[in-house]
């Protein structure tokens, strides 16, 4: 008998959700038991609704539709997590699309689990242009490919998850969320192994801040610090990036300023000139592997002037934040 499960998939009714439920019903294979789409806008306005859930055909019976309250994609999915009732949970992001044979997989890597092993990761996939080099935003998401535990499609033990009081709230944003909830399953003493299941994650369209937004996330890697220990990135497979050369960049702007105003030109002037290096090397790293295009080259050029003090500005306000975090089972009790 194959595994029962459930669906969880938290969303801000995208346009990309529609995609994501019709490939969900086309999957072949034993069906979810439940469907849980946790509406997580502020508003919600169920008239959007209707198209997406439309194309769900059968499965639409078997789907359930909660309010999130507008608080992350983390909050989103504890509260799918409350709704269901089957012994696995396999949550989706609203902007992926399973592959054809996604809920046979999916059962099958359920059925090969030992009775230790709390979660199974899907395979993501991302498609990238065949004909130009992808874009530094394309780059990016083509990483999702090689991520640990990210819930684009994560199954996981439901009543592992309810142990260990679901995902950490304080994560707001898509980012590290997953990575959180995965040390501290594996520091429970559960296992996490890789699925065969495989799931198609397009690149979305965006403009050419999302990298400068993106840096928002040093907040929660700061977060990460505090709660898992100064060794979280290897712990949880996890690039550390360039923080630290963002950082010296951002001391060196911020030094050739103070000297400047200080009236020592010759110091300010070597200061420049480092800070100038460091942001060119930054930008050429990023324009190099890219199209090129005068676009692109403009985008790269100025936000790889803004990122060292942005990132250096959520980082070192996220180490000040959660100086004091206590750990999530004594916030979530």
């Amino acid at each position: 008998m194959s595994p029962a499960y459930a669906v969880v998939i938290p969303t801000l009714v995208r346009d990309t959700l529609a995609d994501c439920l019709a490939a969900l019903a086309a999957a072949t294979g034993p069906e979810p038991q439940e469907i849980v789409l946790v509406d997580d806008r502020p508003d919600p306005d169920p008239g959007r609704l209707e198209h997406p859930l439309s194309v769900l055909g059968d499965l639409r019976e078997r789907t359930t539709v909660v309010p999130g309250g507008g608080r992350g994609p983390a909050a989103a999915r504890n509260t799918g997590l409350r709704a269901v009732t089957s012994p696995w949970v396999a949550f989706l992001d609203d902007d992926v699309q399973v592959g054809p044979h996604w809920c046979e997989q999916l059962t099958q890597d359920l059925a090969d689990t030992t009775p230790d092993t709390a979660g199974v990761q899907g395979v993501i996939a991302v498609p990238l242009p065949g004909e130009r080099r992808p874009t530094d935003w394309e780059r990016g998401t083509a990483g999702l490919a090689q991520a640990r535990w990210i819930t684009a499609d994560m199954a996981y033990r439901t009543d592992a998850l309810q142990q260990l009081g679901g995902f950490d709230e304080r994560f707001r944003r898509a980012f590290r969320e997953d990575a959180d909830l995965a040390l501290r399953v594996l520091d429970a003493g559960w296992r996490i192994r890789q699925g065969r299941r495989t799931t198609r994650h397009p690149v979305r369209p965006t403009d050419r801040w999302v990298s400068l937004r993106a840096q928002r996330g040093n907040a929660d890697d700061a977060l990460m610090r505090h709660l898992h220990g100064r060794d979280w990135w290897p712990r949880a497979v996890a690039p550390r990036g360039r923080l630290r050369t963002h950082l010296a960049i951002t001391a060196t702007g911020a030094a050739a300023c103070a000297l400047a105003a200080a009236g020592r030109r010759r110091a300010a002037a070597v200061a420049a000139l480092g800070w100038a290096a460091g942001t060119g090397e930054f930008a050429w790293a990023r324009i190099a592997p890219g199209p090129r295009t005068r676009n692109e080259v403009t985008t790269m050029l100025v936000t790889s002037a803004l990122i060292p003090p942005a990132a250096t500005w959520h980082w070192l306000s996220g180490l000040w934040r959660h100086r004091g975090a206590p750990a999530w089972q004594e916030v979530a009790s």
